[in-house]
């Protein structure tokens, strides 16, 4: 099984013992830290990157939810909560499971292997036809094939489709991790392009619908492969 880095948010103390527990025992998870509030995390994560949250709902201040409306990357999730009403929020947000309290040892490790599973897949195809983003308070689904490409724009990126801009709280780091690679690649350090819209390519810049976007000399090499490949 993968080794995996966390941090548990939970304010309740037994809470956060009891899964800093089952951490220690699987032998594959190393706890990072314990926040008892939204805010203490996300400064947190601001400066260090996990491979998963263990998130609490209900904390004094903001709730869990706003804990992934505010990160910029995308940690895997698992939701911690007495309450089962928070079961289709969970689904919205597209956490990896939902630990409905008290929950036992054996049902962490399922969890932890929806997340181990999770991972893996996504290393060996990122074959996804479409990326969902959170923009405007919703999740909007972009299918590939509208997106021209994706900016940077410090801490979050700019979505380019043919008739619509989208803004999303993310980096171009992240989200090189999590694109289909075989439609998208890293151009720039601003820029991730869908290599299937490229018009033409003239010294350090390629066009896509009319818009120059600058290549880095580090990618251009990797650019004209991927354009003579096609």
């Amino acid at each position: 099984m993968t080794n995996l880095s966390c941090i548990i948010v939970e304010d309740l103390q037994v809470a956060a013992d009891y899964l800093r527990n089952c951490c220690d025992k699987s032998g594959t998870i190393e706890v990072k830290g314990h926040f008892t509030n939204v805010k203490d995390a996300v400064e947190f994560l601001n400066d260090q990157l996990v491979d998963l949250i263990f998130l609490d709902v209900e904390m004094p201040g903001d709730s869990g939810f706003s804990l992934i409306d505010q990160i910029s990357y995308s940690p895997k999730i698992i939701l911690t909560t007495s309450k089962a009403e928070y079961a289709y929020d969970a689904f919205e947000y597209h956490v990896v499971d939902f630990l409905k309290k008290p929950f036992t040892y054996q049902r962490f490790q399922e969890a932890i292997k929806k997340v181990t599973a999770s991972m893996e897949q996504a290393s060996q195809d990122n074959g996804d036809d479409h990326i969902y983003i959170k923009t405007e308070g919703k999740l909007v689904r972009l299918k590939n094939d509208d997106i021209l490409y994706i900016e940077s724009m410090g801490d979050y990126v700019r979505f380019v489709t043919g008739d619509k801009r989208y803004i999303t709280h993310n980096t171009i780091k992240n989200l090189e991790e999590k694109v289909n690679r075989k439609t998208f690649m890293k151009i720039h350090r601003s820029f991730i392009i869908n290599i299937q819209k490229v018009e033409n390519i003239r010294e350090n810049a390629l066009y896509i619908n009319g818009l120059e976007i600058p290549i880095s000399k580090a990618h251009k090499a990797d650019v004209i492969r991927r354009i003579n490949i096609l």
